[in-house]
C-alpha cells in the first residue's frame, strides 16, 4: 500500500552529512549511482532498473539516488504520485531490504513522507561527506553552489513542505500545467563552458575532498576530482563503483 498520508516530515538525519565529521559512511564496492532519470516523462529506464532490483535480476549493496529521479514528485497528496505510482511503490518495497540514499533534487523534494526507510537528504543537508576506500568523497545533487540569489530564493520557497500541504485542495489545478510543461521540456544538451562551471563549484568544497560527486547537469563527465554523473534519461547510463572508482555503465549492459 502506497503511504502518501500527510505525516510529520522527518527532522533528524544521520551525522554523515556533516562535511567535517571524522567518521564518514562508506560507499561500498558495487554501489549504484542514479541521477536525473526524470521519470516518467523522459524514458522508462528508471522503471526498468527498479524492476530488475525488485526481482533481484540485478543486485547491489547500495543505491544512491542523486536527485531529479522523478520529473515531479513532492511529499504531499495522492495525485502527484499517480504519475509514477509503480516506481514509488517499488522503491518503498526494496528500501526495506536495501540501503538507499536519496539526495533530493529540484524536481523531487519533501520526500521523507514517501520513503521512511531510506536516508533522505534535502538540499539544505547537502553536500554529504562519505568515504570511498581511503578517499573522502562529497555528494550532492548539484544545485547547491554557484546558483545565484534568485535560485536560492526559488529553492527556499519551493521546499516549504508544510505550506505545500495546505494547497492540497487545489493540487490537480496546480500540478497539471507543470506536468504538461515538463513533458515538452528538452533536457539533454551539451553544457558549453562546463569546465568553468565546475571550477566555480569546486571552490566551495574543501581541498581534502578527493572526489566530488554530483548530478543535475546531465553531462556524464569526470573533470579532475569532479564527477558529473550521467543522466539516466539522456546518456542512459548509471555510475557503478568498481575497484574503488566510479565507472559509467550503460543500463542495457547491466539488465535485459
Amino acid at each position: 500500500m502506497l503511504d502518501v498520508g500527510i505525516l510529520k516530515e522527518r527532522e533528524t538525519y544521520p551525522g554523515i552529512q556533516n562535511p567535517t565529521s571524522k567518521i564518514q559512511h562508506p560507499i561500498k564496492e558495487g554501489a549504484l549511482f542514479v541521477a536525473d532519470a526524470h521519470y516518467p516523462h523522459h524514458g522508462d529506464e528508471f522503471l526498468r532498473l527498479l524492476r530488475a532490483l525488485d526481482s533481484e535480476e540485478l543486485t547491489a549493496p547500495q543505491l544512491f539516488l542523486m536527485g531529479d529521479i522523478f520529473d515531479l514528485l513532492f511529499g504531499c497528496g495522492e495525485y502527484i504520485v499517480s504519475f509514477s505510482r509503480e516506481a514509488v511503490e517499488i522503491l518503498q518495497r526494496i528500501s526495506q531490504r536495501m540501503e538507499i540514499h536519496y539526495f533530493e533534487g529540484n524536481h523531487d523534494f519533501c520526500l521523507g513522507r514517501f520513503f521512511p526507510q531510506m536516508t533522505v537528504y534535502p538540499r539544505g543537508k547537502q553536500p554529504v561527506a562519505m568515504r570511498l576506500g581511503e578517499s573522502k568523497v562529497m555528494l550532492s545533487h548539484g544545485d547547491r553552489y554557484d546558483v545565484g540569489l534568485g535560485y536560492e530564493l526559488y529553492s527556499f520557497l519551493l521546499r516549504q513542505c508544510r505550506a505545500m500541504c495546505l494547497l492540497l485542495p487545489w493540487e490537480k489545478r496546480l500540478i497539471d500545467p507543470q506536468i504538461r510543461a515538463l513533458r515538452k521540456k528538452k533536457i539533454c544538451r551539451d553544457f558549453k563552458g562546463f569546465g568553468r562551471k565546475v571550477d566555480r563549484i569546486l571552490s566551495h568544497y574543501p581541498p581534502e575532498a578527493e572526489w566530488v560527486i554530483e548530478g543535475h547537469f546531465h553531462q556524464g563527465k569526470i573533470l579532475g576530482r569532479y564527477v558529473s554523473l550521467p543522466s539516466l534519461a539522456c546518456q542512459k547510463e548509471l555510475g557503478v563503483v568498481r575497484k574503488g572508482r566510479i565507472e559509467f555503465v550503460p543500463l542495457d549492459a547491466m539488465i535485459d
